[in-house]
């Protein structure tokens, strides 16, 4: 704590070996998939969807997440570098400037990136399995905001995608970046992410017959992006070119996809009434 604020320098790096890093971030990211396939297995059983299915959409879902948000990463924020130096898109170093490369691991991955990319790899799964591609979206849905959540929590642990100055108390200093107290960005995201999932999972538990066709997509899309667009007026720009914008580029992005998830909540509620009605 620094005059009530919390001091935050911590090393993104647990341990270094031959100049090859463990860090937080790679952990956390790793970590949050694993728990992510493990709460998958129980519903997989709940849905009486053979396990063997949940192996193959674990090794889709894990492609399609970090193929994507690297891409978009380096599409969306930082093209110019990334298209002058496209070996480092794919491989984890950076070209240094007194020459030759340095292993860094992976530091720039887009969420909206990921997002696309595992839906693309999900209508592929669902066509191998033949299973609906609207079930697989729902069922991965449920999971998708603790994935967000662990996600954030290493962005944190990184000292990386920080918040506007701020006086609140709870204000982070991260010393890593200057000695300004700002808004924790990625706690607060990381925080909403959280409680989304006890949110989706409580409704699938309790209502999962009223509640398919896409209705636990279109929630997952709609309350994640929609608190992403708001807490991205506390965060600071995180490219030089995000400064002549009127919102940033988090922002924009986000806005087709609060929009398809509206549309996919609004289907999956009428489309399940009517089926109700039927077998009524």
């Amino acid at each position: 704590m620094t005059h009530g604020y919390i001091y935050w320098n911590v090393d993104p790096a647990i341990f270094t070996i031959f100049g090859i890093s463990l860090r937080y971030y790679s952990l956390l990211f790793a970590g949050g998939l694993l728990l992510c396939i493990y709460i998958l297995g129980w519903i997989f059983k709940k849905e009486n969807i053979p396990q063997n299915y949940l192996e193959k959409l674990a090794i889709y879902g894990v492609i399609g997440i970090f193929a994507g948000a690297r891409l978009g990463h380096c599409l969306f924020y930082e093209p110019e570098y990334y298209f002058s130096h496209p070996i480092e898109i794919i491989l984890p170093i950076q070209h240094m400037p007194s020459g030759g490369y340095k292993f860094i691991g992976y530091q720039g991955l887009a969420s909206h990136g990921g997002a696309l990319a595992l839906i693309v790899a999900l209508i592929i799964y669902s066509r191998k399995t033949k299973l609906p591609l609207i079930k697989i979206l729902d069922l991965i849905a449920i999971v998708a905001p603790l994935e967000g959540c662990f996600i954030r929590l290493g962005n944190l642990m990184n000292s990386e995608i920080i918040g506007m100055p701020a006086s609140v108390p709870w204000a982070f200093i991260f010393a890593r970046e200057d000695n300004i107290p700002r808004h924790p960005a990625q706690l607060y995201e990381a925080i909403s992410y959280f409680l989304f999932f006890l949110i989706i999972v409580t409704l699938y538990k309790k209502k999962r017959p009223e509640l398919q066709n896409g209705f636990f997509f279109g929630l997952s899309l709609t309350l994640i992006f929609a608190a992403r667009f708001v807490i991205e007026f506390l965060k600071e720009r995180q490219v030089p070119f995000e400064s002549n914008l009127p919102i940033d580029m988090g922002q924009i992005l986000s806005i087709p996809y609060i929009i398809a998830g509206i549309v996919f909540l609004a289907y999956g509620i009428a489309k399940t009434k009517k089926q109700l009605n039927l077998t009524g």
